[in-house]
Formats: C-alpha cells, sequence, structure tokens
C-alpha cells in the first residue's frame, strides 16, 4: 500500500510543485551533516520513474526500480488475499526474518555507497 501512495505522489508530485512554486523536500540527514543518506533521491528517481524517465531514475537512485518492482509483484496477491482468493499470509520463521534483514542491510549498504559517490565522497 505504502508503494502504491508513493508512485501516485510521483504522478502528481511534479504538478503540486509547478503550482505551489516549492523547490520540495530536503534530506534531512544530508542538510544537517551533508551526507547523503540510502535513500536521497527516492523522490525524484520516483517521479522520473513514473513519468518514463529510465535513465534519470538509474542515476538518481536505482533501489526505486526495485521497489517499484516489489510493488508491481506484491499488488496482485493483496488484492486476491482482499478477495478472499487466497489465503492469508504464513508467519516467517525466525531464519527467514534474519535473511531479509541481512539482504535489506545489504541494499541499504550498496545504496549508500551509491549516494556516496553520486555526491563524490568517493
Amino acid at each position: 500500500m505504502a508503494g502504491a501512495g508513493a508512485a501516485a505522489v510521483g504522478l502528481v508530485y511534479p504538478f503540486l510543485m509547478a503550482h505551489t512554486g516549492d523547490r520540495g523536500l530536503p534530506c534531512p540527514l544530508r542538510t544537517l551533516t551533508g551526507v547523503p543518506c540510502p535513500c536521497c533521491g527516492m523522490t525524484t528517481a520516483t517521479v522520473s520513474l513514473m513519468h518514463g524517465g529510465w535513465l534519470a531514475t538509474v542515476r538518481t537512485n536505482p533501489v526505486a526500480y526495485l521497489l517499484a518492482a516489489l510493488v508491481i509483484g506484491t499488488a496482485p496477491l493483496l488484492v486476491a488475499r482482499l478477495a478472499g482468493w487466497m489465503p492469508p499470509p504464513r508467519p516467517w520463521s525466525a531464519s527467514a526474518k534474519r535473511r531479509t534483514g541481512q539482504v535489506m542491510a545489504g541494499l541499504a549498504a550498496a545504496s549508500e555507497l551509491f549516494q556516496l559517490h553520486r555526491y563524490g565522497f568517493l
């Protein structure tokens, strides 16, 4: 649901900014410290992705493609579960939770390295 909301915001965000004259929301970590966070550029990447700016998305934050794939892949499952066509999900095992946490930490680290390179720290 959060991903679908992000996609909707990505579609209307440029129109809101054009009419309000706002320059967008700055990254709090980058504003305070000058160091980008792993999510830096995600708004720009989402807007670019929703408007067909494939290359701009890759240059800004390629994790947006992964998040879009997750939203597209899980949306039908969510609808099927809400409609009663599929059973509710089973609880995850401790090892599955641990592996998922490790993968997410790895993605966050890779995204941070990408952002540090993008902003000239590496």
